[in-house]
């Protein structure tokens, strides 16, 4: 099946939660899971990616507000909404992200990435998301 096929039948779901990406170093990262009251909640989504350079937090507001004491220091970008593509993306389907990617690009919409085991997600500024839902409502089936 072809992207711009599996584009149109997907549901666009817009979180109502604003996220904070937020960057720290390994140290700052060991002190944070030494406290488990600093782990996020199990009840909206969050992500935690670790490398070679920086550990990665994308974290709501609540959540984001529960360790700002605790990374004094880290870099932080604010106001992103998550918006998730609702529709299972097999592992041989190619240009998924490149074609969502374009669209974005096409409207001067920066975008941030994320991908799950079977579903795709981008990161937007608050700042820009009427802008970007609009280009985009014109290549999915239902934004919402």
């Amino acid at each position: 099946m072809k992207v711009t096929e599996i584009l149109s039948r997907s549901r666009v779901e817009v979180a109502p939660e604003t996220y904070y990406i937020i960057s720290i170093g390994n140290d700052a990262w060991l002190k944070l899971l030494e406290k488990p009251e600093h782990s996020p909640r199990m009840t909206t989504p969050f992500v935690i990616f670790k490398d070679k350079w920086e550990v990665t937090l994308v974290l709501d507001e609540i959540d984001f507000e529960n360790i700002r004491q605790a990374i004094e220091g880290a870099k932080v970008e604010r106001n992103f909404r998550l918006l998730s593509f609702d529709v299972e993306l097999e592992f041989d389907v190619v240009g998924f992200m490149a074609k969502v990617a374009g669209i974005f690009a096409d409207a001067g919409v920066s975008i941030l990435p994320i991908s799950s085991f079977s579903r795709d997600h981008v990161l937007i500024r608050q700042d820009d998301l009427a802008r970007g839902l609009k280009a985009l409502g014109k290549y999915v089936d239902e934004i919402c």
